[in-house]
């Protein structure tokens, strides 16, 4: 089930994504763990990195939409295998995830535009290797598009001078192309807003400094009276606002891939050495709460790729009248980097000390899966973005054709004409009780299926009045338990798809009903919950069904990771 470097093969993708991505993996391992960590901890720019990258034509191959590529077969915009690099790089190490990551979001603005010209520099710059950025928040104002201080002021012939400091952009020291966004100081309001192309080599462009502590670069700079042309502008107005949001919705899925990739390569290591340890004459493996908290990080883990797996193919396979991927969106933004959180801190628990080791891959895992959930917004930010699906996606099922894996060399040039970003509350889904029902025959589905339903009866019945429905710490205990409804759901399409292992499946639900019970419990505290709403969230702290044959057998499966893997010295 995890990624081992020592046995990839991403055979279901074609000949060119295969060589690359191989060839990614040896570019890490030929360095070693040695040089990997001596970089970190000396916060080292990763240009040999970028060096491989260019020479191999990693990044515009993957990034280069098929409508850019030149007449080139290989180059296209592809979730599959760039869900694929987001992990391997994820495993060997977050800040060349970040570069990845970064340029990805700036190009968003770019392959949304109509302007040909940039477009054709974006392709060139990235066939000569460069990295791209992505300028949208600000010190003051965050990520928050409506308060804009980057402000454009026409010249009168058409262009502008832009002047403004933009924080927390990353790549911004040295991206060939920057997407920032502004608004024009002649205009009021949304149709004053302005995506444009800037260049970091400029010498309008002043980069101030790194404003983090890391290997990657995070930069804050400031442009002062920066010429913008005509042939430099993306977007204006409220097409601006929504390139804005759009880019987000493809760039930001990769942070679920990012926390998978992390935490396989902690797992390896931790699995490795807390059976290795011996401890009162036998190994630490043999203690029944170390069993325990290994099995549910591997559990968790498992279920972490199994849903973003699946939630791929709802991207590859969305259109104007298909846009259920903008709920898995943010789901894999929060509940599967939220997942990886928790994996790493089991993981922890058991090998205490050894995860703050310098020479260790998992004490640079404990502290870069931290920063996940946060890159963008907060957890708190997308579960209320999910509850905003919650009414249709439980009560007002629509009927869809079935999406098929896709694993298909395809450009999934929708995401670059996703259109207007609103509209949320108004999309349909497939009705999910019918993976349920296909699994009904697994015990802890069955479980799960029970709560599922009672969250049903909890909102039909006692539903959050006017006053709780404006208390967002309420409405967010709430949104909890609705995810989990929708990562029971994708998980067990994409069991289903892929044969897995009933055992394991009925020991991932296990774990969906402990968390059902607990967010269950926290609702039942929160002040403003009704006597009615606490009454039916004690009722809905269930027992997982236990099997001592199952739990043995997902053990066996964590004991086979001892030493499956050990990166390089």
């Amino acid at each position: 089930m995890l990624f081992n470097p020592d046995t990839y093969d991403p055979a279901h993708l074609d000949a060119e994504s295969r060589r690359l991505l191989r060839a990614t993996v040896g570019f890490f391992e030929e360095r070693g763990k040695k040089a990997l960590v001596e970089r970190y901890v000396n916060r080292t720019w990763y240009d040999d990195f970028l060096a491989f990258a260019a020479k191999e034509g990693l990044f515009t191959t993957f990034m280069t939409p098929a409508a850019d590529a030149d007449g080139n077969p290989d180059k296209r915009w592809d979730t599959a295998r760039n869900a694929a690099l987001s992990e391997i790089l994820g495993f060997y190490g977050l800040d060349y995830w970040y570069v990845w990551q970064v340029t990805v979001l700036g190009l968003g603005p770019v392959w949304q535009s109509g302007n040909g010209a940039v477009r054709e520099r974006a392709a060139r710059l990235l066939d000569d290797g460069h990295v791209m950025a992505f300028a949208l928040s600000e010190r003051s104002h965050g990520a928050d598009i409506y308060a804009t201080d980057m402000v454009l002021t026409p010249t009168g012939d058409g262009g502008f001078t832009a002047t403004g400091t933009k924080y927390y952009i990353g790549n911004g020291n040295v991206a060939g192309l920057v997407s920032v966004f502004g608004r024009r100081a002649d205009v009021e309001g949304p149709e004053g807003y302005v995506f444009f192309a800037a260049d970091s080599r400029h010498e309008n462009y002043h980069l101030i400094k790194n404003v983090v502590n890391k290997q990657m670069y995070v930069s804050t700079f400031e442009l002062r009276d920066y010429p913008v042309g005509e042939q430099d502008v993306l977007h204006t107005g409220r097409a601006a606002f929504d390139a804005a949001l759009n880019t987000v919705n493809v760039g930001k899925f990769n942070l679920c891939t990012a926390a998978i990739g992390i935490c396989e390569h902690a797992m390896y290591e931790a699995v490795t050495h807390a059976h290795r340890r011996m401890l009162y004459g036998k190994p630490v493996t043999a203690f029944p709460h170390v069993r325990r908290e290994l099995a549910d990080a591997y559990v968790r883990l498992v279920a972490m790729k199994l849903f973003s797996d699946r939630a791929v193919d709802y991207f590859r396979s969305a259109g104007p009248d298909d846009r259920r991927y903008l709920l898995f969106n943010p789901m894999t933004k929060m509940k599967v980097t939220t997942e990886g959180e928790r994996v790493v801190d089991l993981m922890w628990d058991v090998i205490a000390a050894k995860g703050f080791e310098t020479d260790t891959y998992f004490d640079k895992a404990a502290m870069d899966i931290r920063g996940l959930p946060k890159l963008e917004g907060t957890v708190h930010v997308n579960l209320a973005l999910i509850l905003k699906f919650m009414p249709n996606y439980l009560f007002n099922a629509a009927s869809f054709e079935p999406v098929p894996t896709r694993h298909d060399p395809a450009d999934d040039e929708f995401l670059f004409r996703q259109g207007p970003a609103r509209g949320l509350g108004a999309i349909r889904f497939h009705d999910w009780r019918a993976a349920y029902d296909r699994s009904a025959g697994v015990p802890n589905v069955a479980r799960f299926r029970q709560q599922a339903d009672g969250l049903c009866t909890l909102l039909l019945q006692h539903a959050p009045s006017e006053e709780q429905q404006k208390d967002l710490d309420f409405l967010l205990s709430v949104g909890q338990l609705f995810a989990l409804v929708v990562y029971g759901h994708l998980i067990l399409e994409q069991a289903e798809l892929t044969g897995l292992d009933q055992v394991l499946l009925d020991e991932i639900f296990a774990v969906l009903v402990r968390d059902f019970a607990q967010y269950a419990t926290d609702l039942h505290g929160k002040t403003a919950t009704t006597d009615e709403q606490a009454a039916w969230a004690l009722g809905q702290v269930l027992r997982p069904v236990a099997d001592e044959a199952r739990t043995a057998a997902v053990w066996e499966q964590v004991l086979s990771l001892v030493g499956a893997y050990e990166m390089r010295p």
